[in-house]
């Protein structure tokens, strides 16, 4: 009866230290992911990092077609004229790049924004705003 006692005194210390380490795993405590019932994706790991990242995967001309759009935005947001000038000027370089070394994939469908057009509509949204 005594080597039956100690024995199962091994196997419930065996259980304890068992469940603390999974309390320690990350995500303990927490509900299982909503997606559990989705058909089985081989990349399910790359994605959940991508997203838990904030990352995205677009073909070169579509990832740059945003950036351009991006940068328009902040453009003509941006604290001075110098700044915006700067951003569209670095977006271009990147668009006539792209212009005459296309990537595979769909075409860019951009051309390089006219600077000083998009230096004209900064000040009138300026002069707006101050008004």
């Amino acid at each position: 009866m005594v080597a039956g006692f100690c024995q199962s005194a091994w196997i419930r210390k065996q259980i304890r230290d068992a469940q603390r380490e999974f309390d320690r795993l990350t995500g303990a405590g927490k509900p299982l992911p909503q997606d559990m019932d989705a058909a089985y994706d081989e990349l399910w790991w790359v994605k959940r990092k991508m997203a838990r990242e904030g990352l995205a995967l677009l073909p070169p001309a579509l990832a740059l077609r945003k950036e351009a759009e991006d940068a328009l935005a902040a453009a003509l947001a941006a604290p001075s004229e110098r700044i915006a000038r700067k951003i569209i000027t670095e977006v271009n370089v990147k668009i006539r790049d792209m212009m005459f070394k296309p990537p595979p994939g769909p075409p860019l469908g951009k051309k390089p924004y006219d600077v000083e057009e998009v230096v004209r509509e900064w000040q009138r949204r300026r002069t707006a705003r101050e008004a």
